[in-house]
């Protein structure tokens, strides 16, 4: 009997991204990485070739992703795998301003990436895998912003409430099959990233809580990406998994 894991992990090229890739890597599991960009810091953390897959695939040609993502599972055997697990986990932050200042393109893309996307990967991961008896698993990397408005987050905000809400609906649907897949919407804690920068770095006119995250960063109350990653990973492990289907690393 296989003890393969396999891993499908979206934004692994950096951040919190970057470090839940390399921390499966180290654990033996099998990874395919779905990014704008290949990461060498990735690939040095794999202990073979076969370990670790990286496609340069832009998250908001849906389309395309999703398809590219359909063929290849598709062209599986599920008796190599031991359990298949999605981690829907890339998102973008548009320019930090009220709606009416939002360009549309900026507006489009942040909800094509952070909602539309993984709507359409969930959507083809467990229809290509529907036929699999062996553990599935969803797991949407959310916010605590998509669970409290906030000015000038309206895209962001949206995004992250809206994983949480077909989430909640994909758990109703998948319960009804013999083998369906357990799908949990987890927000992470505050994480020191590249969007962390942006949040405090922006203008006070603009961004009225602004200085909640400054303070946040201040004050040392960040989590880094490896250990934030960790938490995360940690809550696939629980045997409760998919239990709550919305969730909190904080309040565990």
């Amino acid at each position: 009997m296989t003890t393969k894991h396999l891993f499908i992990l979206t934004g692994g090229s950096r951040g919190m991204g970057l470090a839940m890739g390399q921390q499966l890597l180290a654990q033996a599991h099998t990874v395919l990485s779905i990014a704008r960009r290949t990461s060498s810091e990735l690939a040095a953390a794999a202990a073979s070739p076969s370990q670790l897959i990286q496609w340069e695939q832009d998250l908001g040609d849906t389309d395309a992703a999703a398809q590219r993502l359909g063929d290849w599972l598709r062209s599986l055997n599920p008796s190599d795998w031991a359990s298949i697990t999605l981690i829907n986990n890339a998102g973008v932050i548009p320019q930090i301003a009220p709606l009416s200042d939002l360009a549309t393109a900026d507006l489009r893309n942040a909800l094509r990436v952070g909602l539309e996307a993984p709507m359409a990967l969930t959507g083809v991961f467990l229809g290509a895998t529907d036929s699999w008896t062996l553990p599935k698993k969803v797991l949407n990397v959310s916010s605590g912003l998509g669970r409290r408005p906030m000015a000038s987050q309206a895209a962001y905000c949206t995004a992250k409430a809206g994983m949480d809400a077909y989430a909640r609906c994909v758990a109703l649907e998948e319960a009804h099959k013999p083998h369906g897949a357990k799908i949990v919407s987890l927000a992470p804690g505050v994480i020191d990233t590249d969007m962390q920068v942006q949040l405090r770095s922006a203008d006070a006119g603009a961004f009225p809580d602004v200085g909640n995250f400054k303070g946040l960063h201040e004050g040392g109350k960040l989590s880094s990406p490896a250990e934030a990653g960790a938490k995360v990973l940690a809550w696939l492990d629980r045997a409760d998994f998919g239990q709550n289907v919305i969730a909190d690393v904080r309040e565990a």
